[in-house]
């Protein structure tokens, strides 16, 4: 999930950041039991960049692709605004990362450290357009020259929509998640166009290497623009 911190955006209700935070809090642990390998698409990105010093997951959740990331990194960072997801990875990493609670659109790293990131699953939680595009320029400022990046976000494509995945802008909606005792939860989504995302990874200080859907979600392989050596 995304890292929240209501004042990051003055043009966002703040209860909007703050409920995206508070749905994690609340189903977590179930959560996090439900996500326990490495998605194909990351392990193949991970294994494709080789051996690295630093790299990054960004709404790193229970670890799962922080511990991916710890096999071929000299030092791993994994940030998340949910502490029940954090607890969840501090269970499964150990001291082989060092995670963060912290905000996405303000990641407490300095200017070009990273090596490698992971940017999975965490865009499209974002409310606001606005902080999607700076949690993308985030990624920019601190990834160094030469580092690659992958994102990726829910997309039209995805058979759980009945959308148009040719379709230029995307939309806003709830997935509802349930609960063992049969209490559901809505999770806030903005469900990308392939098109709209293309144009945001555009729009920002990143530039698009290459795009793929697959499982319904879009993958961008990016890196900083204007600084590749």
């Amino acid at each position: 999930m995304p890292p929240a911190d209501p004042s990051a955006d003055s043009d966002e209700p703040a209860r909007s950041r703050a409920a995206v935070r508070r749905t994690y809090e609340d189903i977590g642990d179930h959560f996090s039991k439900t996500r326990e390998y490495a998605w194909p698409e990351v392990e193949s990105f991970v294994d494709e960049c080789g051996s690295v010093g630093t790299a990054l997951d960004v709404g790193c959740g229970n670890g799962r692709h922080a511990e991916l990331l710890a096999g071929v990194a000299d030092r791993v960072v994994g940030l998340d605004a949910s502490r029940a997801l954090l607890r969840a990875a501090t269970d499964r990493v150990g001291d082989s990362v060092a995670l963060l609670q912290g905000d996405a659109t303000r990641l407490p790293l300095t200017a070009g450290s990273v090596d490698l990131a992971v940017y999975v699953a965490t865009l499209h939680h974002l409310p606001s357009q606005a902080a999607r595009r700076a949690s993308l320029d985030e990624l920019a400022r601190v990834l160094a020259p030469g580092a690659r990046a992958l994102v990726s976000a829910w997309s039209t494509a995805h058979d759980r929509f009945d959308a148009d995945p040719d379709a230029d802008e995307g939309f806003d909606t709830t997935v509802d998640w349930t609960l063992p005792g049969g209490e559901t939860v809505p999770r806030f989504y903005h469900i990308y166009a392939p098109a709209e995302f293309e144009r945001d990874v555009a729009d920002s200080d990143l530039r698009l290497v290459s795009m793929e859907l697959s499982s319904g979600n879009c993958y961008g392989v990016v890196e900083p623009e204007g600084k590749r050596t």
